[in-house]
């Protein structure tokens, strides 16, 4: 058992006067007063903001890309320190125009305040102009004290995710104020070491940015043999459908009989080299429900919906080992795809390896596939591609969270590719893959190094660096 005895006179000079265990803990301590506090958090903004939306609607269709709505990015969309802009959501143009405040500009840290407080993200310069950011997340830019890369680092490494821990506030939904977060220690590494981290951070961007681009070279290619690269059909505000049609089907909402869903389907189902149901590929099993009671600090990963992309799966909650035992046969294996049914449905994530502990949450599927007729590279293109998302798009229900029926999941059409071409999409996303694999080991480093520099010294954390870096 560990505590802490702390003057009720230094407890009242604190910002918000804590009296939580977790600010005082032994360890949360003992890294304050190693970092010190010569430089804050607060003294490295040049200017900061956290937007409080009301009644915004984040859209999710293929009308709000081609209409060229503003995207939404949320810290779903951040994998520490890159921003997935790929499955990011739409927010309408009245939006844009009333929240001038919430829209990111190139160069801005996204630092996540609200929920997990993990996420962190700088914009590069290559990003789109019109977007908006989450109330979860607090968007700042940097003065001239310290390097946004090295500092993107600090925050997502060990001590810089300790020290925020330290200031969550509400158990409900954790929070950290803007008072506390500006109170944050930062470590004041000389230039050479600061320099040497952006060096390494923007060597894993390139190697993310090149595999995003081979991922979408190819969709593209997927979407070339299917004649589907500029299809555009129009949302039709009118149209006749037959009533004895929508008996079948239970569903009366207008939406879901959009000529445009049928229009897909047919291209699909005259696609010359054939197409099959979901369910004649694959099996089907759903996972499991746990209760948020049964999360914890630490232990093994319980994977919702939020923490799954098509690149990769990050970390949020955490179950017990003895939970774990009990739920074990819910352990995905290697060579299945995990693909969400709940909340944003239709996101397909492909195992290619072992994975390690892990449960999927009840909002997850996992296929495995029971035929050769088809590579898992390319079912999980396809499922993450425009042929399955308008067919997400027509069947999803739920006023509240999205809800994608299995029986739905079941009947979803798969366009079947000649082997040869399956066989060429698989080598992209196998390249895809491996190039996002390095990045993360490259991030990984640069965290590394921040810490031996906290630990020992700069120039260790640097000769350690250089030497680890060089070899990704």
């Amino acid at each position: 058992m560990q505590s802490s005895v702390i003057p009720m006179s230094e407890v009242q000079a604190q910002i918000n006067e804590r009296l939580d265990a977790e600010y005082w803990h032994p360890e949360a301590i003992k890294i304050a007063e190693t970092i010190g506090h010569e430089m804050t958090l607060g003294n490295c903004i040049n200017a900061g903001y956290r937007v409080v939306y009301q009644n915004t609607e984040i859209l999710r269709t293929g009308d709000a890309q081609t209409i060229g709505f503003p995207k939404f990015i949320q810290s779903t969309d951040i994998n520490s320190p890159m921003i997935n802009i790929e499955n990011a959501g739409y927010v309408s143009e009245e939006d844009w125009a009333q929240y001038p405040k919430g829209r990111i500009q190139k160069g801005e840290i996204l630092l996540e305040v609200k929920g997990d407080v993990k996420k962190v993200a700088i914009v590069p310069d290559d990003f789109p102009t019109k977007v908006l950011v989450s109330g979860t997340l607090y968007k700042f830019s940097v003065n001239q004290q310290i390097n946004k890369y090295y500092l993107a680092i600090y925050l997502s490494c060990y001590y810089g995710q300790r020290l925020k821990n330290r200031l969550i506030s509400n158990v409900a939904t954790p929070f950290i104020s803007k008072s506390e977060l500006y109170s944050i220690p930062v470590p004041a590494l000389d230039l050479q070491i600061q320099r040497k981290i952006e060096e390494v951070y923007l060597r894993a961007f390139k190697k993310q940015k090149t595999s995003l681009d081979i991922f979408s070279e190819a969709r593209t290619f997927l979407l070339s043999e299917l004649g589907l690269v500029n299809w555009q059909p129009k949302h039709r505000l009118t149209f006749v459908e037959n009533f004895a049609k929508a008996q079948r089907i239970k569903r009366l909402d207008a939406d879901y009989f959009q000529p445009k869903y049928d229009a897909m389907v047919g291209v699909i189902k005259g696609y010359p080299g054939g197409w099959d149901t979901l369910q004649n590929l694959v099996t089907i099993e759903k996972c499991v429900e746990v209760g948020s009671d049964e999360y914890l600090a630490e232990g093994i990963p319980f994977v919702r919906v939020s923490n799954l992309s098509p690149f990769e799966i990050t970390e949020g909650k955490y179950i017990s080992e003895a939970l774990y035992a009990k739920l074990i046969k819910h352990q995905p294996k290697q060579g299945e795809i995990l693909l969400s049914k709940d909340a944003t449905p239709g996101i397909a994530y492909y195992l290619r390896e072992q994975p390690p502990k892990m449960i999927p949450s009840g909002g997850i599927l996992r296929l495995e596939r029971k035929t050769n007729e088809i590579e898992n590279e390319y079912l999980m293109l396809v499922l993450n591609s425009r042929p399955t998302t308008e067919q997400v798009n027509r069947d999803v229900g739920g006023s509240v969270i999205l809800h994608w029926r299995p029986d739905q999941v079941k009947a979803t059409i798969i366009p079947i590719l000649p082997k040869e071409k399956q066989i060429q999409i698989r080598n992209k996303i196998s390249a895809s893959f491996e190039l996002r694999k390095q990045s993360r080991k490259l991030l990984e480093c640069a965290k590394r190094a921040v810490e031996i520099a906290i630990e020992q010294d700069e120039r260790t954390a640097i000769d350690w660096l250089e030497n680890v870096a060089n070899e990704v």
